[in-house]
């Protein structure tokens, strides 16, 4: 992860000073009068079931709001690395919701999905008391992340196991995501789907269907880790069926560069915040 931090000194030297992961160098590295955030807010009984929102102090609410999901593999990750993505969307005028969810080896799939539709759940019955209106609600996610809003997206089973349909969102924006690989190929990732008796289920472009929420799809023409045939099977797919998509694949990015490209110093590495927030102010189908 650190090839993107070449692209500023500064970066790599907090990196090192701090001893910190790459993401929380970039947490260091953001401002933080844009927003107020509120933290540590429990959506399920869980530990990992807590979130964090960020609310814009520009503008006048209510804002839309989306629901970010951060990538990890399915193995790790945690949302207090993620300041820099409340920051960069609450700065936009964007209420941001950024849930932790539960992780292998604890758990296989689909409970992270499930998780998912839990938090967004929770934001639908409740972001309204943060400024947000729920009715004005998107998903978003990278990588592993962007896998579980995708679900979310196309395969009704999951909120409608929580009350919700997905009718009540408004769009899907996917940034790298996984969306057509078979994960029983990986070594890295095989044991959290294994069990599956077709591991198509898992693969959200399975669900491509008219009616869907629309798409902003978003990927590095240089990634090796999720290679962007998953993005381009994904808009094919939902073209295909009638569906809304605009995919876009960035010349130079890589996997990691496209989510450091949300936080302040690294904006002009791609326009991926830009893309995002111009997205949800559009109104997808809300």
């Amino acid at each position: 992860m650190i090839r993107w931090a070449k692209e500023a000194a500064l970066s790599f030297g907090a990196l090192v000073l701090t001893a910190c992961s790459p993401l929380t160098a970039l947490d260091l590295l953001v401002p933080s009068g844009s927003y107020t955030a509120m933290t540590g807010i429990a959506y399920g009984p869980h530990p990992r079931q807590k979130l964090d929102v960020y609310m814009p102090k520009a503008g006048k609410g209510p804002f839309p709001v989306v629901v970010f999901f951060y990538g990890g593999s399915w193995r790790w990750g945690e949302r207090d690395q993620y300041r820099f993505v409340g920051e960069a969307l609450a700065r936009r005028g964007i209420v941001t919701v950024v849930p932790d969810y539960r992780l292998y080896p604890k758990v296989r799939f689909p409970a992270f999905v499930e998780d998912g539709a839990a938090a967004v759940a929770w934001a639908i019955d409740n972001v309204e008391r943060f400024g947000g209106d729920g009715s004005r609600l998107f998903v978003a996610g990278h990588s592993a992340g962007a896998h579980t809003g995708a679900l979310l997206a196309l395969d009704r089973r999951y909120l409608e196991a929580v009350g919700k349909a997905p009718e009540q969102l408004c769009g899907f924006a996917g940034l790298a995501g996984p969306y057509s690989f078979d994960p029983t190929e990986f070594d890295s990732v095989r044991a959290i789907f294994e069990h599956l008796p077709d591991p198509d289920v898992s693969r959200p472009v399975t669900y491509a269907r008219a009616g869907a929420p629309p798409m902003l799809l978003l990927h590095g023409a240089g990634d090796t880790t999720v290679y962007p045939l998953n993005t381009l099977r994904l808009a094919e797919a939902m073209r295909e069926t009638g569906g809304r998509v605009d995919a876009d694949l960035l010349p130079d990015i890589g996997h990691y560069r496209i989510i450091a490209a949300l936080a302040k110093p690294f904006e002009h590495i791609a326009p991926v915040a830009d893309r995002l927030a111009g997205f949800v102010h559009s109104g997808g189908s809300c």
